[in-house]
């Protein structure tokens, strides 16, 4: 009785084991997007960027609604690194954050995302243009096939 159980804990761990190895890894990429906003109480976002993983380029669109305190227009350009892909198709989805802010002229942004798949966005950057907002917003990234 004693054989038949350590045997079948060592099944156990070599298929534990065996399935452990098998599994893809998450990786991560470089991101540059580029996102022009403008609104009054509801807003838009539209533009692009790119993203670099495992040495392969990937042209990306971007586009987006916000709803709350939005006026003004502006213009971010954002770079940083997606994590938690396996492949570059897991960056393309919607991004959801609530957020604040107060662009006129020049001013600093930064912002944390997931989307639906568990890729997180981590990006920062500059702002221009004349921007206040209070709202929730959404961001959905795909992959330009077209380019």
């Amino acid at each position: 009785m004693r054989l038949l159980s350590v045997a079948r804990a060592t099944a156990i761990a070599l298929a534990a084991f065996v399935s452990m190895a098998s599994t893809s890894y998450a990786d991560s990429g470089a991101v540059t997007l580029t996102i022009y906003k403008a609104g009054w109480i509801i807003g838009g976002s539209g533009g692009g960027g790119s993203l670099t993983f495992q040495g392969r380029h990937y042209a990306l669109s971007t586009g987006g609604l916000d709803y709350g305190l939005v006026f003004g227009g502006s213009k971010t350009v954002l770079h940083g690194r997606v994590s938690n892909i396996r492949s570059p198709r897991d960056i393309e989805g919607v991004y959801g954050a609530a957020g604040a802010g107060l662009a006129v002229g020049r001013g600093a942004r930064a912002i944390v995302l997931t989307n639906q798949k568990g890729a997180v966005l981590e990006l920062n950057g500059r702002q221009v243009g004349l921007m206040a907002n209070i709202d929730l917003s959404g961001l959905a990234i795909t992959i330009d096939r077209r380019r």
